[in-house]
């Protein structure tokens, strides 16, 4: 009878567990008239926002009400509509979430989320009304990845520091590793990164994780604590960007390490979110493990790929993000790799913002110029959109504008019948399809021919490590990986001996065009 009894407890205290950890949050999102962050009696609720759990997405009703349900360890946050921006923190971190863990997160080696107690009564989002043009620009880094304070420096020094109060920039958006395992550096991380003085977005890497978690849906409670939901989106002009936490971790295969896909926890979110996204609007997704797999490197799971782009088949206008790869590449997608349209859907893998995890010569500043494997120098991108369309520039760190080629051209070619002599064009934002031609003092135009090999301006500075009897200051560079952006040509011989000026030219994606020069000495033999 006491065994019955017991069994009967037992079932009435766990079913009232169920009953008490599944529960409704409830709440307005307004207008912030006066940006305070409370619902005052003259700010009204907003109708039609959407506000998410992490899966479910509803719509505010008539008043800005919302409901939704919630367990013991739940994010809620609102999707921000056009027209509106979030309130921001001290840091520039926008704060469009709510943290729903009464326990809080388990014990762990770096710090996650504290007790939050019980479910408040409203959970009010404040949203604040501006005028937002649909042509816009934003501001996008690879990797940050530092793995010490000092590297936190030269991420400031080396990169931010050129973009402190940088003017006709909306917002920016990190793709991952912000940080290198050392999760306390999340704190000099965001500190670092706010003095760019505009609101930053981050999306998580595998170097982000709790790696003494043995269940993915744990891996993530550093980052919480730091920035709210690892999957998450927003809307901007007649963009919708959604952000996706693209590791599994532990690999789910069993193995030690991480693999690239998704949830199920998240296609729900995916496929409740986009329900409410125009059909006419650009859909951007950015995550930090490349959808296109490339042998060496963490992949991507195939079967996730194409659920993804089943989600987007009826989304015209599309674009995807990642970084994580330590070099630069475009890859486009077409109904051969599973795309379900006809124009080719867009993935650009973009460069480490830490470059070459902080190697290679310090600069005159003292920060190592880090050049990608690839040979792409270390830099950022400026993402450009007009409605529903976009374009992108890439900035080197400490160059101008117009930085657009990284050549290697011989400072001396001997006037030879037969000469080998070759020069090349690492075309840092290029494509395959893109055309790159040259020049030699000021003449007609030529093409150069396409190929992938290692950057010859790349293997200059390793052989510079390896060979000198007083290598260059810093860390040796890592060996090279073949570049996808690089065209190449024989240097003319057949001129007059003397100084002459090569000049590339390359023609973009977007039409654009992007010119650059360097001369060679010819000699007789």
């Amino acid at each position: 009878m006491r065994k019955t009894l017991a069994i009967v407890l037992t079932f009435i205290l766990g079913f009232s567990g169920i009953l008490n950890a599944q529960q409704t949050a409830r709440g307005k999102v307004f207008a912030d008239l006066n940006s305070n962050g409370r619902l005052d009696r003259n700010e009204k609720g907003l109708p039609g926002v959407a506000v998410s759990n992490g899966i479910e997405v509803v719509l505010t009703d008539s008043d800005g009400s919302y409901g939704l349900p919630v367990g013991n360890d739940h994010i809620l946050f609102v999707i921000k509509p056009a027209g509106y921006k979030t309130p921001v923190n001290e840091l520039n971190q926008p704060v469009f979430y709510y943290i729903h863990k009464p326990q809080g997160s388990p014990r762990l080696e770096f710090q996650g989320v504290a007790p939050t107690g019980a479910l408040p009564a409203q959970i009010n989002f404040p949203l604040i009304p501006v005028g937002q043009s649909d042509n816009f620009r934003m501001l996008v880094f690879g990797d940050p990845q530092p793995y010490e304070e000092k590297e936190v420096d030269y991420f400031y020094r080396g990169l931010v520091k050129e973009l402190e109060g940088v003017k006709g920039v909306e917002f920016g958006l990190s793709l991952g590793d912000l940080v290198g395992d050392n999760l306390n550096l999340f704190l000099p991380y965001k500190k670092a990164v706010s003095h760019v003085g505009i609101p930053w977005y981050n999306v998580m890497g595998n170097h982000d994780e709790n790696y003494d978690v043995k269940h993915d849906s744990l891996s993530d409670e550093s980052f919480e604590l730091h920035f709210g939901p690892a999957t998450y989106a927003f809307n901007h002009g007649k963009v919708h960007f959604i952000v996706l936490d693209d590791i599994l971790y532990p690999d789910p295969r069993g193995g030690d390490g991480y693999w690239g896909g998704f949830r199920e926890d998240q296609f729900r979110f995916l496929e409740n979110d986009l329900k409410f996204v125009p059909k006419d609007h650009l859909v951007v997704l950015a995550f930090h493990i490349p959808i296109s797999e490339r042998e060496g490197w963490g992949a991507f799971r195939g079967p996730d790929r194409d659920r993804l782009f089943r989600l987007l088949q009826d989304f015209p206008h599309t674009l995807s993000m990642s970084a994580h790869t330590h070099f630069q590449s475009q890859d486009f997608f077409t109904r051969m790799e599973g795309w379900l349209q006809d124009k080719p859907h867009h993935h650009f893998n973009v460069a480490a913002s830490c470059g070459d995890w902080y190697s290679g010569p310090l600069d005159e500043q003292g920060v190592p110029m880090a050049t990608m494997r690839d040979g792409t120098r270390k830099g950022y991108v400026f993402l450009n959109f007009s409605g529903n369309q976009f374009t992108f520039d890439y900035k080197v760190a400490g160059e101008p504008d117009d930085y657009q080629f990284e050549l290697y051209v011989p400072k001396t070619v001997k006037a030879t019948r037969y000469s080998s002599a070759q020069f090349a064009a690492n075309f840092f934002i290029g494509a395959k399809t893109d055309s790159v031609f040259f020049r030699v003092d000021g003449g007609a135009w030529k093409p150069m021919r396409y190929t992938e090999a290692y950057d010859p301006s790349y293997m200059k500075l390793l052989y510079e490590y390896d060979f000198s009897e007083n290598p260059p200051s810093g860390r040796r560079p890592s060996n090279p990986d073949l570049c996808n952006h690089l065209w190449v040509a024989r240097v003319p011989v057949k001129l007059e001996p003397g100084m002459h000026e090569i000049e590339v030219k390359g023609i973009d994606m977007f039409g654009r065009e992007h010119r650059q020069k360097k001369s060679y000495r010819l000699i007789t033999e």
